[in-house]
């Protein structure tokens, strides 16, 4: 790319990277701030303590939207203003020029007095809303720094690289709260009114994790760790936080133990902040998040909630070492932070919640997620070559941190748990408060599993995709071959060089065969008993399976020797291979007609999912064909719903109220006669004033039934529901409520919920959740994309694309269609529009629309044969 004749100072492009020259770099900053919450505006002041690499007469720094007042460098005994400055938009650099040189070698500060703005973007240093007990509109200013928004709040080296020690000063009303990533060193009350407060300095850390929070805030306590663990909310809202608090000291003595690194800070704070863009941020020792994802109402809140909240927590507390002590180098190792992080959530949830069994339900969840995102042409590999900062915001995706996962998950089960966090250990050990890249951790795991790690790993990590694994049996030789898995099923030569290494976990009769590996085209097993056999045990390893058909309809009827794992693994297996023309979705269909005596809830969550894949695919299909899929749905769920029940025991397991939950939804969304009647009774309660007569377990599936089910497609009740969130207890009835309103078929109540997007009304935090309903019916996901055309300017507007938000819902407002022609449609309309900030959103997307078309022209007729012969759709209608 060619640059304009300013930037050759202020970038340096290194490894292809828009990063700052290397002449200097920061070792501490002395930043003050005081905001102002009648303007909206702060004003600020840095001392930048530098250490002069090279000998320049220039200084380059990161910044957006920031209006710079004063600048000088001093070093020796003098100060010096500059003589020149140049802005770079593009780069988001600003380069001073100085009449002398600053020598090599010396010790300067930069000091720069600027003023910046309390934006209303969730970036960098912004303003957060919310309405107090009486009705009125109250403000905090919060911080989202990351990946590249520190220099929205203050002028700085905003690389993950660049790390430096903090002294923050905070300057605000004396009746608020002031917070930082440490602890208070210092409280001073000021002449007009307003109190000082300064923090004690932080350890080196990456500007991405600087964080600070001034607001009218509560908190509640727990010194059940060595260090003050606090939840902070605003006024009426704090007692929700002690399970998180909990939670988090809990969590914490366990990662300091293994880790056997303690946590070096002297506090942790985690804070539900009302405007969030992401669900979390590991600022280190001021850990933000979503209302719903850090306060929990047990009265209120489903199973569902309470396990995204400890998932949340464990997930963004795991970060305090992985990413915060030891961080990578460039945001191509993002994967580094949230694939561990997210791999590290499920290991501790497992330890704290065996009863959740989450290991199963991983299968169905962040491996699923990840095998759905990868197996797209314009996936991009774990480690993602980033040039340029709008870039970095779409790569935090399935694959950094779903894929990122599963790749741990599968080297720490050929290593052994205790090997593979034994090589975590030393890495963490070896590298603490410095930057690394992926080869560092493989080196680690290599050390203590002496196992050439690196050789194994780097295919997965460098190479974008995964194999599917064709299995010839001849007698007791099993003949595998490994080519690329793509969902269009139209794999091009040039994209099928990668080898991947494979770990086979191969499951017999007498256990499974961890060790077993390959890493050519064509291998070959031999089985001391042919009878029985399963590849991939406990789906551990990312890949598919394709088995010839009668292997995979013995496999079906194998329960008693395949885990849960292996059983909900099968179908995601056999659900993609029927998707991409491996298998027919006949097939498909005769496997879960199968498994209808299944006991486990995560194979019936996994049935569930099929049938609701193979609906979005035929979703613009002829009508009989769709009720044709209910009644299947309601075949296959309505036995095991009537058989569990509806009714909430404090007797009942956890899984049994997920099982519960799960049945009665899928047998209502089938039209079963008896669970619509229940769900209507339970809305007519609550839409009396009985604000308990639904349990929480199934709240969302009862605002869908109505919807569906409700007189002229829920006309009336979609009020109810849109009361529920306009006046709900707690953010998560609030969002509950939200997330259903699409639902509705009915045409005025789809542009009634449209209409929330843009009045205000939601959040734009939360715009994805009431348009996310609507891409479950043909009418809601055109009128979406019509109303994405005709308000396409405001969205941008809304949601900036230099930001995270607007690939999500460009994703949501696109996806929900199903042929070539909404391709077309859809490339036209973003022809003439800048695509920087949501490209890789909109590819993936219009590859998930083609892979749902080629399926649906390929299948059709085999799906409405099978239909036809189970009797689920009348022949002559068809």
């Amino acid at each position: 790319m060619c640059y304009g004749k300013d930037a050759s100072d202020s970038v340096d492009i290194t490894r292809g990277r828009e990063v700052l020259p290397g002449n200097v770099k920061p070792t501490n900053y002395a930043l003050e701030l005081e905001p102002n919450f009648e303007t909206f505006k702060y004003d600020g002041t840095v001392a930048i303590d530098l250490e002069v690499v090279e000998a320049s007469t220039t200084v380059a720094v990161n910044l957006i939207d920031i209006d710079v007042k004063e600048v000088s460098v001093e070093y020796g005994e003098s100060s010096h203003s500059p003589t020149e400055s140049n802005h770079d938009e593009e780069t988001q650099t600003i380069t001073w020029t100085f009449e002398k040189t600053i020598p090599a070698g010396a010790r300067a500060i930069l000091t720069i007095k600027f003023q910046g703005s309390l934006n209303d973007n969730m970036a960098g240093f912004y303003r957060s809303s919310y309405k107090d007990g009486e009705g009125n509109t109250k403000y905090m200013a919060t911080t989202q720094m990351e990946p590249t928004d520190a220099r929205r709040a203050l002028p700085c080296f905003d690389q993950p690289d660049l790390k430096a020690t903090w002294d923050v000063t905070l300057i605000c009303d004396k009746n608020l709260t002031a917070l930082s990533n440490m602890d208070v060193k210092e409280e001073k009350e000021l002449d007009n009114g307003k109190k000082s407060v300064s923090f004690n300095r932080s350890p080196k850390m990456s500007t991405y994790l600087l964080a600070f929070i001034v607001g009218d805030l509560r908190f509640v306590e727990n010194n059940d760790f060595r260090v003050p663990i606090r939840v902070y909310a605003t006024p009426g809202s704090e007692h929700l936080g002690h399970f998180s608090a909990e939670l988090a000291a809990r969590t914490l003595e366990f990662y300091d133990k293994t880790f056997d690194y303690p946590y070096p800070l002297p506090k942790m704070d985690m804070v539900a902040i009302p405007d969030f863009s992401a669900g979390a941020m590991e600022n280190w020792g001021l850990v933000t998040y979503r209302v719903v994802d850090l306060l929990y109402d047990e009265k209120t809140a489903s199973l569902d909630r309470k396990q995204r909240i400890a998932e949340v927590v464990q997930h963004e507390l795991a970060h305090q070492w992985f990413g915060n002590l030891v961080t990578m180098d460039f945001w191509e190792g993002l994967w580094l932070n949230e694939g561990f992080a997210t791999w590290m959530s499920w290991y501790s949830g497992n330890k704290f919640y065996p009863q959740w069994k989450v290991w199963e339900s991983y299968v169905t969840d962040s491996y699923a997620g990840a095998l759905g995102l990868d197996g797209l042409r314009s996936s991009h590999p774990i480690e993602v070559p980033v040039k340029k900062v709008s870039e970095i915001n779409q790569i935090f995706d399935s694959i950094s941190y779903l894929k990122g996962s599963s790749i741990l998950r599968m080297i720490s089960v050929y290593l052994g748990e205790d090997v593979f966090l034994e090589g975590v250990r030393r890495y963490l050990k070896k590298h603490a408060y410095g930057n690394t890249q992926t080869g560092d951790l493989w080196a680690a795991l290599s050390d203590a599993s002496e196992k050439d790690v690196e050789s194994d790993m780097a295919t997965w990590t460098k190479k974008i995709g995964y194999p599917v694994i064709t299995v010839e049996e001849h007698g007791s030789e099993l003949r595998l071959t490994q080519n690329r898995y793509l969902r269009t099923a139209d794999v091009k030569p040039e994209e099928d060089e990668t080898l991947w290494p494979i770990f086979l976990g191969l499951r017999t009769k007498s256990g499974i065969a961890e060790n077993l590996t390959f890493r050519a085209r064509h291998t070959t097993i031999n089985l001391d008993d042919p009878e029985f056999y399963k590849l991939n045990a406990n789906h551990t390893g990312v890949y598919r399976t394709l088995y010839p058909p009668a292997r995979l309809a013995k496999l079906g009827q194998a329960a008693d020797f395949l885990s849960v794992e292996d059983r909900a693994g099968l179908l995601g297996d056999a659900g993609a291979l029927a998707t991409s023309g491996y298998q027919k979705t006949s097939g498909l269909l005769d496997l879960l007609v199968g498994l209808k005596n299944e006991k486990e809830y995560i194979v019936w969550s996994e049935i569930a999912s099929r049938i609701g894949s193979i609906k979005a695919a035929w979703l613009f299909e002829p009508k009989e064909i769709l009720k044709g899929f209910k009644k299947f749905q309601k075949d296959l769920f309505a036995p095991i719903a009537h058989g569990v029940g509806w009714d909430f025991k404090p007797e009942d397991s956890d899984i049994l109220q997920q099982l519960k939950a799960l049945a009665f939804g899928q047998a209502g969304y089938g039209g079963d006669e008896e669970v619509v009647a229940a769900a209507k009774e339970m809305f007519k309660k609550f839409a009396d004033g009985d604000v308990d007569a639904i349990n929480p377990n199934i709240r969302t599936a009862v605002y869908h039934i109505v919807l569906q089910h409700g007189d002229n497609d829920g006309e009336k009740e979609w009020d109810v529901i849109h009361n529920a969130y306009l006046n709900g207890r707690t953010s998560d009835e609030r969002n509950v409520a939200l997330r259903t309103l699409g639902r509705s078929e009915n045409a005025e109540n789809i542009q009634k919920t449209l209409g929330l997007c843009l009045n205000d009304e939601v959040k734009e935090q939360d715009i994805y959740q009431p348009i996310s309903g609507l891409r479950a019916h043909a009418a809601g996901t055109e009128a979406l994309w019509a109303w994405t055309q005709e308000n396409w300017e405001i969205l941008v507007k809304k949601l900036p694309p230099g930001l995270s938000m607007l690939g999500g819902v460009v994703s949501t407002c696109t996806g929900g269609f199903t042929s070539e022609e909404n391709v077309a449609d859809i490339e036209k309309f973003f022809e003439d529009k800048d695509q920087k900030g949501f490209d890789r959103s909109l590819a993936q997307s219009l590859d998930g629309i083609r892979a749902k078309a080629t399926w649906v022209k390929r299948d059709a007729d085999d799906v409405k044969a099978w239909l036809k012969a189970k009797g689920y759709t009348p022949a002559e209608k068809l």
